[in-house]
């Protein structure tokens, strides 16, 4: 069974308003500090903890955006206009749902299951969910109370219920940084290349490519659906990609290296309209070590990815199926805020 429940840690609680204003609370305790230790509290402040809102409805934005355009998305994908319409309706109509799978109506399908390696100490534990669309455009993005901007989280498991997710993953953390090119569900919300990218087009094909050699506009006019900027890239044309090991996301505080034993979040590409998505959980002895790069390249190669991507790992990597958590985050049974994520719909 995939819904792993830790021995001893209580179940998260709804209250997630709460939560948030906690680990903000602890955050803030944090930044005042550092205000005491070298007066740069006010900045830690403003750049972790202040919400910086750009976009207060991201639905009605969307919503705007597509109207605008002019645009329509067919049955199989496929855009007229210059936009695809991220306003679609999203709902899949009965499906077929077990306590491991899923399959809508049009044929979107998601399959999970455990992996278990090792033993002891060296034991990792992950979680892989195979997901064949029928449309890619079924794979779609939300954000963190519904709003754009930085420093607005929110846990996985409560944007999916905002957007009655069936299956869901944590996404690339946007709003812990204002680089990256940012395109949710064929809308553009940032246009700062920095960093190696991913991204999803609406005829089902998935590509790894270089943010600063192209722009939003050209992205989304060439098909671009989706988005993500984090990485590395750990496998392409089927082989482990070389230096992955000494890679740095950002460098800026925070997430200067990604390496070593960590809990992880994947997507890999088998083909077209054909994803995996793996956490990996880590950082708890006995019950999961996490994996290093190259171990996460392998583990991707070994399921079939011919592609695959790093997204954002640690205390944030978590997977959600029919309300549930799947995995157990630091093996503390609990989840961390995060700005976005993946999901599929009921």
């Amino acid at each position: 069974m995939p819904r792993h429940r830790p021995r001893t840690a209580p179940e998260p609680t709804p209250t997630s308003p709460r939560r948030r204003a906690l680990r903000r609370t602890a955050v803030a305790v944090t930044a005042g500090l550092v205000l005491a230790a070298g007066g740069t509290a006010s900045w830690a402040l403003d750049r972790f903890v202040v919400d910086h809102v750009q976009i207060a409805d991201v639905d009605a934005y969307e919503a705007a955006q597509s109207a605008a355009a002019g645009t329509t998305t067919t049955t199989d994908g496929t855009t007229t206009g210059t936009t695809t319409d991220a306003s679609r309706d999203t709902s899949t109509g009965a499906g077929t749902l077990t306590s491991t799978s899923y399959t809508a109506a049009d044929g979107t399908s998601v399959t999970i299951s455990t992996v278990v390696t090792g033993s002891g100490d060296d034991q990792v534990s992950s979680y892989v969910a195979d997901v064949v669309l029928a449309d890619a455009t079924d794979l779609r993005s939300a954000f963190a109370q519904n709003a754009f901007g930085t420093n607005i989280t929110e846990t996985t498991s409560d944007i999916a219920a905002d957007n009655d997710a069936v299956f869901a993953v944590n996404g690339d953390y946007y709003g812990f940084r204002d680089t990256g090119i940012v395109i949710r569900n064929g809308v553009v919300y940032r246009d700062e290349g920095a960093r190696e990218g991913l991204a999803f087009y609406t005829d089902g094909h998935v590509e790894v490519y270089d943010e600063t050699e192209t722009s939003a506009d050209e992205l989304v006019a060439a098909g671009v659906w989706n988005t993500l900027s984090f990485g590395p890239a750990i496998v392409e044309d089927g082989a482990v990609v070389d230096g992955i090991e000494d890679v740095e996301v950002d460098t800026n505080v925070g997430n200067h290296s990604i390496q070593g034993d960590q809990p992880r979040t994947l997507v890999g590409v088998v083909d077209d309209n054909h994803l995996l998505f793996v956490v990996v959980d880590g950082r708890s002895p006995g019950y999961s070590a996490g994996v290093t790069m190259t171990e996460a390249a392998q583990m991707m190669l070994d399921l079939g990815a011919t592609t695959a991507y790093n997204l954002d790992g640690g205390g944030s990597s978590t997977m959600v199926f029919d309300g549930a958590l799947v995995n157990d985050p630091l093996g503390k049974g609990t989840e961390r805020g995060t700005s976005d994520i993946l999901y599929l719909g009921y």
